[in-house]
């Protein structure tokens, strides 16, 4: 009789740097040659979400390694397909002196491992070292490693670039058309400048699965003179193109007004006004908060929409509730909306998100906003980027749902402000 495999045996002894991520992106565990390389116990890894774990090099500008993996990983999420990704550069954190990074460079497959309902459960994230390879071909000398491990290195960079080639040539023959305009699209309406500038605000947006990577959903962050700042999310009915076109132009049109008037509220009554001539339009739904750095205030009000939620450092959660009015465009004749004020303290964090994130097919929406509280008192202490992912993956939405999602997560601390 066979003996039974003892998988976990195998994976500690895979040769390859292996990671098991959940999909939160955090680790669950490490094998003995990632440890290896990384100079990392697994102790010391267990847990950890992986980019607080590996960050990008302060030391270098042109530092990547985090925006495409992260990248990578999230395709894996929301299409549950295995990810190869290319030779890139990756500075890793020294051992005992995480201020300091040793250059490395690698190439890497992420891999989908589904669960018992068919979603995406964990990630398998396969690494190589190929940093001597790429020092020989830099010096046109051969490395310092064993020729068989040369040999080893060059197979696999081998092996990747077939791989790579022939999954874009699939790509480009699978709607190769659409997508691009689908893509251009989304970059263009989605792109908010001003996000550059705040490195403790993280935002995700994930189309409704089976769309073609368009949606209604969109997020936005302005800012504004004297220490201020807004972030707003709002969502139009439908998906696809139809919806996106819409969403692109109360979009901008937001943005325009927030430049120009007081406040959210005067904010939305322009967008409101606008939004009964835009066809489409009648029932989309927003919300925009203003974080007045100076004073701690915040200052809200939403047309329709699921509120924001300020969680405190202890866990518990502010629903930001006493401001809201119906869906743009909804009302035939003009009425001024309500606006409301909130203080904060210094390492709260405000979620601002879509009704795609809460609502559930035959449940109260209550149910659905008691679900994503309970869920935040976990994540006080996570960074925005950390407490984003595990928002998806906790709601179990991490590889998409029916409905559209965006979300913008701000971590309100000093570093908050505006540059």
């Amino acid at each position: 009789m066979t003996s039974k495999i003892d998988y976990t045996g195998v994976f500690a002894a895979l040769p390859s740097p292996c990671v098991i991520l959940g999909t939160d992106l955090a680790i669950a565990d490490a094998n003995v040659a990632f440890c290896e390389v990384t100079g990392r116990s697994r102790a010391e890894l267990v847990g950890q979400y992986l980019f607080d774990a590996f960050p990008d090099n302060p030391g270098d500008p042109e530092a990547g390694g985090v925006e495409t993996l992260k990248a990578s990983l999230h395709r894996v999420l929301s299409s549950g397909q295995t990810d190869h990704m290319a030779l890139q550069k990756y500075d890793i954190p020294i051992a005992g002196n995480p201020e300091a990074f040793k250059e490395r460079w690698w190439t890497a497959i992420n891999v989908p491992v589904r669960g018992p309902d068919g979603k995406v459960a964990w990630i398998i994230h396969r690494s190589e070292d190929m940093t001597d390879v790429v020092h020989a071909r830099r010096t046109a000398q051969l490395p310092s490693v064993s020729p068989g491990r040369e040999a080893a290195m060059e197979a696999e960079l081998y092996t990747r670039a077939r791989q790579l080639q022939q999954l874009n040539e699939e790509l480009r023959q699978a709607h190769a058309r659409e997508r691009r305009i689908a893509v251009a699209l989304q970059e263009a309406m989605l792109h908010s400048p001003d996000l550059a500038d705040h490195p403790n605000i993280a935002v995700r947006y994930l189309p409704a699965t089976g769309s073609l990577n368009v949606c209604g959903d969109w997020y936005d962050a302005v800012d504004l003179p004297g220490d201020r700042f807004t972030v707003t999310v709002g969502d139009v009915v439908g998906h696809g193109l139809m919806a996106a076109t819409v969403m692109g132009r109360l979009r901008s049109a937001l943005s325009a007004a927030t430049r120009a008037v007081h406040g959210p509220a005067q904010a939305l009554e322009v967008l409101g006004l606008y939004a009964r001539s835009v066809e489409g339009a009648l029932a989309a739904t927003a919300v925009q908060v203003l974080v007045d750095c100076h004073s701690q205030l915040l200052i809200y009000s939403s047309a329709g929409h699921p509120p924001p939620v300020l969680l405190h450092p202890d866990g518990s959660c502010e629903l930001l509730d006493q401001a809201t009015d119906p869906p743009l465009g909804a009302r035939p004749e003009h009425v001024p909306r309500p606006q409301a004020n909130l203080t904060y303290t210094p390492g709260d964090t405000l979620v601002l998100y879509t009704d795609g994130l809460v609502e559930r097919r035959g449940e109260d929406i209550d149910a659905g906003l008691d679900r994503l509280t309970s869920t935040l008192a976990t994540c006080s202490e996570f960074s925005a980027e950390h407490l984003a992912d595990a928002l998806l993956a906790r709601l179990d939405v991490a590889s998409g749902a029916a409905d559209d999602i965006a979300i913008v997560v701000v971590r309100l601390d000093r570093s908050t402000r505006p540059y």
